[in-house]
Protein backbone atom coordinates (compact mmCIF):
# COMPACT_ATOMS: atom_id res chain seq x y z
CA UNK A 1 0.00 0.00 0.00
CA UNK A 2 0.89 3.48 -1.15
CA UNK A 3 0.59 6.84 0.17
CA UNK A 4 -0.16 9.82 -1.58
CA UNK A 5 0.65 13.37 0.08
CA UNK A 6 -1.93 16.33 -1.79
CA UNK A 7 -0.53 19.48 -1.89
CA UNK A 8 -2.72 22.04 0.24
CA UNK A 9 -5.15 24.25 -1.42
CA UNK A 10 -4.28 27.56 -0.54
CA UNK A 11 -6.17 29.14 1.82
CA UNK A 12 -8.53 31.80 1.38
CA UNK A 13 -10.73 34.40 4.29
CA UNK A 14 -13.42 33.17 5.56
CA UNK A 15 -16.44 33.76 3.34
CA UNK A 16 -15.02 34.42 0.19
CA UNK A 17 -15.56 32.76 -3.10
CA UNK A 18 -11.87 31.13 -4.20
CA UNK A 19 -13.13 31.30 -8.29
CA UNK A 20 -14.22 35.23 -7.42
CA UNK A 21 -10.76 35.94 -5.53
CA UNK A 22 -9.05 34.40 -9.16
CA UNK A 23 -11.45 36.08 -11.22
CA UNK A 24 -10.32 39.58 -8.96
CA UNK A 25 -6.56 38.99 -9.53
CA UNK A 26 -6.61 38.67 -13.36
CA UNK A 27 -4.99 41.30 -14.70
CA UNK A 28 -7.62 44.31 -16.38
CA UNK A 29 -7.41 44.74 -20.15
CA UNK A 30 -6.03 48.67 -21.13
CA UNK A 31 -8.99 50.47 -22.57
CA UNK A 32 -9.52 50.20 -26.62
CA UNK A 33 -7.25 53.79 -27.71
CA UNK A 34 -9.30 56.24 -28.63
CA UNK A 35 -8.23 57.08 -32.49
CA UNK A 36 -9.26 53.04 -32.52
CA UNK A 37 -12.43 54.16 -31.83
CA UNK A 38 -12.76 56.94 -34.09
CA UNK A 39 -11.52 54.64 -36.90
CA UNK A 40 -14.36 52.33 -36.48
CA UNK A 41 -16.52 54.88 -36.75
CA UNK A 42 -14.97 56.52 -39.58
CA UNK A 43 -15.18 52.88 -40.97
CA UNK A 44 -18.95 52.62 -40.15
CA UNK A 45 -19.45 55.72 -42.11
CA UNK A 46 -18.43 53.92 -45.11
CA UNK A 47 -19.87 49.96 -44.40
CA UNK A 48 -23.26 51.33 -44.85
CA UNK A 49 -24.99 51.68 -48.28
CA UNK A 50 -26.79 54.76 -47.50
CA UNK A 51 -23.61 55.79 -45.86
CA UNK A 52 -21.57 54.83 -48.89
CA UNK A 53 -23.49 56.52 -51.19
CA UNK A 54 -24.20 59.68 -48.83
CA UNK A 55 -20.05 59.90 -49.28
CA UNK A 56 -20.09 59.27 -53.41
CA UNK A 57 -22.69 62.23 -53.55
CA UNK A 58 -20.06 64.85 -51.91
CA UNK A 59 -18.22 64.01 -55.07
CA UNK A 60 -20.90 63.46 -57.73
CA UNK A 61 -22.60 66.63 -56.57
CA UNK A 62 -19.44 68.71 -56.38
CA UNK A 63 -18.95 67.92 -60.10
CA UNK A 64 -22.42 68.67 -61.15
CA UNK A 65 -22.40 72.07 -59.89
CA UNK A 66 -19.18 72.40 -61.34
CA UNK A 67 -20.77 71.47 -64.88
CA UNK A 68 -24.17 73.45 -64.26
CA UNK A 69 -21.85 76.51 -63.48
CA UNK A 70 -19.93 76.33 -67.02
CA UNK A 71 -22.95 75.52 -68.79
CA UNK A 72 -25.57 78.22 -67.52
CA UNK A 73 -22.85 80.94 -66.55
CA UNK A 74 -21.76 83.86 -68.98
CA UNK A 75 -17.78 83.90 -69.62
CA UNK A 76 -18.01 87.26 -68.59
CA UNK A 77 -19.46 86.82 -65.59
CA UNK A 78 -17.24 83.48 -63.83
CA UNK A 79 -15.19 83.41 -61.11
CA UNK A 80 -14.38 81.45 -58.50
CA UNK A 81 -17.04 82.86 -56.35
CA UNK A 82 -19.38 81.28 -58.30
CA UNK A 83 -17.86 77.67 -58.73
CA UNK A 84 -18.15 78.02 -54.88
CA UNK A 85 -21.70 79.54 -54.68
CA UNK A 86 -22.74 76.06 -56.30
CA UNK A 87 -21.23 73.65 -54.58
CA UNK A 88 -22.00 74.88 -51.12
CA UNK A 89 -25.89 74.48 -51.76
CA UNK A 90 -25.73 70.50 -51.80
CA UNK A 91 -23.30 70.53 -49.58
CA UNK A 92 -25.48 72.08 -47.38
CA UNK A 93 -28.01 69.87 -47.86
CA UNK A 94 -25.82 66.37 -47.85
CA UNK A 95 -23.75 66.69 -44.61
CA UNK A 96 -26.09 67.17 -42.25
CA UNK A 97 -27.65 63.90 -43.23
CA UNK A 98 -24.35 62.00 -42.55
CA UNK A 99 -24.08 64.05 -39.36
CA UNK A 100 -27.58 62.33 -38.40
CA UNK A 101 -26.66 59.23 -39.49
CA UNK A 102 -23.31 59.01 -37.59
CA UNK A 103 -25.82 58.43 -34.60
CA UNK A 104 -29.15 57.48 -35.62
CA UNK A 105 -27.14 54.66 -37.72
CA UNK A 106 -26.63 52.24 -34.81
CA UNK A 107 -29.94 53.02 -32.60
CA UNK A 108 -32.01 52.38 -35.86
CA UNK A 109 -30.12 49.15 -36.45
CA UNK A 110 -30.32 48.11 -33.31
CA UNK A 111 -26.35 48.21 -33.38
CA UNK A 112 -25.60 50.33 -30.19
CA UNK A 113 -26.35 47.29 -27.75
CA UNK A 114 -22.89 45.77 -29.32
CA UNK A 115 -21.02 49.11 -29.51
CA UNK A 116 -21.45 50.20 -25.76
CA UNK A 117 -20.99 46.39 -24.92
CA UNK A 118 -17.55 46.82 -26.10
CA UNK A 119 -16.87 50.22 -25.42
CA UNK A 120 -18.53 50.72 -21.92
CA UNK A 121 -18.01 54.01 -21.76
CA UNK A 122 -20.01 56.03 -24.23
CA UNK A 123 -18.84 59.27 -24.00
CA UNK A 124 -15.51 57.96 -25.60
CA UNK A 125 -17.44 56.51 -28.58
CA UNK A 126 -19.98 59.62 -28.99
CA UNK A 127 -16.66 61.79 -28.83
CA UNK A 128 -15.24 59.85 -31.57
CA UNK A 129 -18.09 60.43 -33.67
CA UNK A 130 -18.38 64.09 -33.11
CA UNK A 131 -14.61 63.81 -34.11
CA UNK A 132 -15.58 61.85 -37.04
CA UNK A 133 -18.11 64.25 -38.54
CA UNK A 134 -16.32 67.40 -38.06
CA UNK A 135 -13.19 65.82 -40.08
CA UNK A 136 -15.12 64.30 -42.95
CA UNK A 137 -16.56 68.11 -43.33
CA UNK A 138 -13.84 69.45 -43.63
CA UNK A 139 -12.32 67.45 -46.00
CA UNK A 140 -15.84 67.65 -47.87
CA UNK A 141 -15.78 70.98 -47.96
CA UNK A 142 -11.82 70.88 -49.45
CA UNK A 143 -12.62 68.41 -52.49
CA UNK A 144 -15.41 70.40 -52.81
CA UNK A 145 -13.09 73.44 -53.18
CA UNK A 146 -11.01 71.61 -54.62
CA UNK A 147 -12.98 70.19 -57.29
CA UNK A 148 -14.55 73.58 -58.65
CA UNK A 149 -11.02 75.46 -58.71
CA UNK A 150 -10.13 72.34 -61.10
CA UNK A 151 -13.59 73.13 -63.02
CA UNK A 152 -12.60 76.29 -63.15
CA UNK A 153 -8.82 76.53 -64.17
CA UNK A 154 -10.08 73.76 -67.18
CA UNK A 155 -12.85 76.50 -68.56
CA UNK A 156 -10.38 79.58 -67.83
CA UNK A 157 -7.74 78.17 -70.09
CA UNK A 158 -10.33 76.73 -72.57
CA UNK A 159 -11.80 80.33 -72.54
CA UNK A 160 -8.59 81.56 -72.44
CA UNK A 161 -10.22 84.07 -69.44
CA UNK A 162 -7.48 85.25 -66.62
CA UNK A 163 -8.46 83.40 -63.24
CA UNK A 164 -10.71 85.66 -60.70
CA UNK A 165 -9.59 83.61 -56.93
CA UNK A 166 -12.32 86.76 -55.19
CA UNK A 167 -12.56 84.05 -52.24
CA UNK A 168 -10.09 84.61 -49.73
CA UNK A 169 -8.87 81.59 -47.04
CA UNK A 170 -10.62 83.76 -44.22
CA UNK A 171 -14.38 83.54 -46.49
CA UNK A 172 -13.34 79.76 -47.24
CA UNK A 173 -12.97 79.39 -43.56
CA UNK A 174 -16.02 80.77 -42.93
CA UNK A 175 -18.00 78.43 -45.37
CA UNK A 176 -16.88 75.98 -43.61
CA UNK A 177 -17.57 76.87 -40.04
CA UNK A 178 -21.02 77.04 -41.85
CA UNK A 179 -21.19 74.10 -43.15
CA UNK A 180 -19.56 72.60 -39.67
CA UNK A 181 -23.09 74.09 -37.68
CA UNK A 182 -25.30 72.39 -39.95
CA UNK A 183 -23.64 69.14 -39.54
CA UNK A 184 -23.61 69.61 -35.91
CA UNK A 185 -27.57 70.52 -36.03
CA UNK A 186 -27.83 67.05 -37.76
CA UNK A 187 -25.48 65.71 -34.99
CA UNK A 188 -27.70 66.95 -31.67
CA UNK A 189 -30.99 66.33 -33.24
CA UNK A 190 -29.24 62.81 -33.91
CA UNK A 191 -28.38 62.59 -29.92
CA UNK A 192 -32.08 64.24 -29.17
CA UNK A 193 -34.39 61.94 -31.32
CA UNK A 194 -31.87 58.94 -31.87
CA UNK A 195 -33.69 57.89 -34.96
CA UNK A 196 -33.27 58.23 -38.65
CA UNK A 197 -36.31 59.50 -39.86
CA UNK A 198 -36.89 61.61 -36.92
CA UNK A 199 -34.03 63.25 -37.01
CA UNK A 200 -34.10 64.03 -40.54
CA UNK A 201 -37.54 65.15 -40.26
CA UNK A 202 -36.60 67.29 -37.78
CA UNK A 203 -33.72 69.30 -39.54
CA UNK A 204 -35.99 69.76 -42.67
CA UNK A 205 -38.33 71.61 -40.59
CA UNK A 206 -35.40 73.49 -38.86
CA UNK A 207 -33.43 74.65 -42.45
CA UNK A 208 -36.49 74.79 -44.13
CA UNK A 209 -39.54 75.53 -42.08
CA UNK A 210 -39.02 77.89 -39.59
CA UNK A 211 -36.40 80.24 -41.82
CA UNK A 212 -39.91 80.95 -43.60
CA UNK A 213 -41.95 81.47 -39.95
CA UNK A 214 -39.30 83.52 -39.36
CA UNK A 215 -39.32 85.79 -42.27
CA UNK A 216 -42.79 86.40 -41.96
CA UNK A 217 -42.43 87.19 -38.03
CA UNK A 218 -39.73 90.12 -39.10
CA UNK A 219 -42.01 91.16 -41.78
CA UNK A 220 -44.88 91.57 -39.17
CA UNK A 221 -43.20 92.50 -35.98
CA UNK A 222 -40.39 95.40 -36.27
CA UNK A 223 -38.84 94.37 -32.82
CA UNK A 224 -37.96 91.18 -33.86
CA UNK A 225 -36.82 91.97 -37.57
CA UNK A 226 -34.44 94.23 -35.68
CA UNK A 227 -33.04 91.20 -33.20
CA UNK A 228 -33.61 87.95 -35.22
CA UNK A 229 -30.40 87.29 -35.94
CA UNK A 230 -29.48 87.28 -31.88
CA UNK A 231 -32.15 83.94 -31.84
CA UNK A 232 -32.53 82.70 -35.15
CA UNK A 233 -29.11 80.30 -35.62
CA UNK A 234 -30.20 80.46 -39.63
CA UNK A 235 -30.08 84.02 -39.78
CA UNK A 236 -26.63 84.18 -37.99
CA UNK A 237 -24.99 81.23 -39.84
CA UNK A 238 -26.05 83.25 -43.03
CA UNK A 239 -23.38 86.20 -41.94
CA UNK A 240 -20.57 83.51 -42.71
CA UNK A 241 -21.09 84.20 -46.48
CA UNK A 242 -20.14 88.09 -45.54
CA UNK A 243 -18.22 89.74 -43.77
CA UNK A 244 -18.21 89.12 -40.07
CA UNK A 245 -18.49 92.29 -37.54
CA UNK A 246 -18.22 91.82 -33.87
CA UNK A 247 -21.67 92.12 -33.45
CA UNK A 248 -22.28 89.20 -36.08
CA UNK A 249 -19.98 87.06 -34.41
CA UNK A 250 -21.91 87.70 -30.93
CA UNK A 251 -24.95 86.82 -32.56
CA UNK A 252 -23.69 83.58 -33.83
CA UNK A 253 -22.32 82.39 -30.32
CA UNK A 254 -26.07 83.62 -28.60
CA UNK A 255 -28.02 81.72 -31.36
CA UNK A 256 -25.65 78.62 -31.53
CA UNK A 257 -25.56 78.63 -27.69
CA UNK A 258 -29.67 78.32 -27.74
CA UNK A 259 -30.30 76.40 -31.01
CA UNK A 260 -26.84 74.09 -30.68
CA UNK A 261 -24.88 74.14 -27.48
CA UNK A 262 -28.30 73.57 -24.76
CA UNK A 263 -30.31 71.07 -27.10
CA UNK A 264 -26.71 68.71 -27.36
CA UNK A 265 -25.83 68.93 -23.73
CA UNK A 266 -29.56 67.31 -23.18
CA UNK A 267 -29.24 64.28 -26.54
CA UNK A 268 -26.18 63.72 -24.97
CA UNK A 269 -27.44 63.11 -21.59
CA UNK A 270 -29.82 61.28 -22.94
CA UNK A 271 -27.47 59.01 -25.11
CA UNK A 272 -25.48 58.46 -22.07
CA UNK A 273 -28.36 57.71 -20.02
CA UNK A 274 -30.99 55.89 -21.85
CA UNK A 275 -31.63 52.13 -22.24
CA UNK A 276 -30.09 50.29 -25.57
CA UNK A 277 -32.40 47.80 -26.97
Amino acid sequence: MTTTTLAPEPATPAGRNPEAVRRRERAVPAPIPFGRIAGVELRKMFDTRSGFWLMASLVVLSLAATAVTIIFVDADNLDYEGFASAWGMPMSVVLPMIAVLAVTSEWSARSALTTFTLVPGRGRVIAAKALVTAVVGVVAIAVAAAVGALGYLGVAAVMDLDPVWNISFTELAQVTLASEIGMFMGFMLGTLFRSSPGAIVAYFVYALVLPGVSSALASTNTWWAEHATWFDLNWATMNLYSEMTDKMWAQLGVAGLIWLVVPMLVGLRLVLKSEVK
